[in-house]
């Protein structure tokens, strides 16, 4: 299991929901992601946009470019207004499947219904974003759910990128460990010239 601390890391809640956003519900969801995740070291921010795509896909977009962690609550289920998981795709530069996976898993020792939920996690720039559900008990479980995974995810998208090779040469210079020898000849090119 890997270390859960996030310190250092700077993450945006973003709260998807017509009725909160119109100031006719309040940010349940939102605020006991935000209390866990400052628990854990985070930098919290908060954010709130209605259920439109556009918004949803504008506000990830941007948030990207300064935080590491982006979580949003809201919007994964099955209604037409739940669009969450359909506008944040077209802002990642690729998904993470075993993030909704173990999501879903966590979730069915509450409910059986958690196979239901469209939640989703993914990478965009270099910002692990992860899409949660609405309700405060599946919001703060499926949080609890990657937990383990957060800290190694967000320091490996964070850089440097090398996997524990050494670090490239400036740009240039050939490695230093490249050899000298002459090229060895390919035997289908002495096949092609015969």
């Amino acid at each position: 299991m890997g270390d859960a601390s996030l310190g250092g890391v700077r993450a945006l809640v973003l709260t998807i929901s017509d009725g909160v956003a119109s100031g006719g519900r309040t940010d349940e969801s939102g605020a006991v992601l935000a209390d866990r995740l400052e628990a854990m070291g985070a930098t919290v921010e908060r954010d709130i946009v209605p259920d439109e795509q556009g918004s949803i896909a504008d506000r990830v977009r941007a948030a990207a470019g300064s935080h590491g962690l982006i979580v949003t609550t809201g919007g994964t289920g099955l209604t037409p207004r739940d669009v969450t998981p359909q506008a944040v795709r077209t802002v990642l530069d690729y998904e993470i499947p075993g993030i909704g996976e173990a999501m879903r898993a966590a979730g069915r020792a509450s409910t059986a219904m958690a196979d239901l939920s469209r939640s989703l996690g993914g990478v965009c720039g270099r910002a692990l974003v992860v899409c949660v559900p609405g309700s405060p008990r599946g919001a703060i479980e499926s949080l609890a759910a990657i937990e383990p995974l957060l800290a190694h995810a967000l320091a490996t998208l964070a850089g440097p990128h090398d996997h524990g090779r050494p670090a490239a040469p400036p740009a240039g210079r050939p490695p230093a460990s490249r050899s000298t020898a002459p090229p060895v000849a390919d035997d289908r090119e002495q096949e092609d010239a015969d």
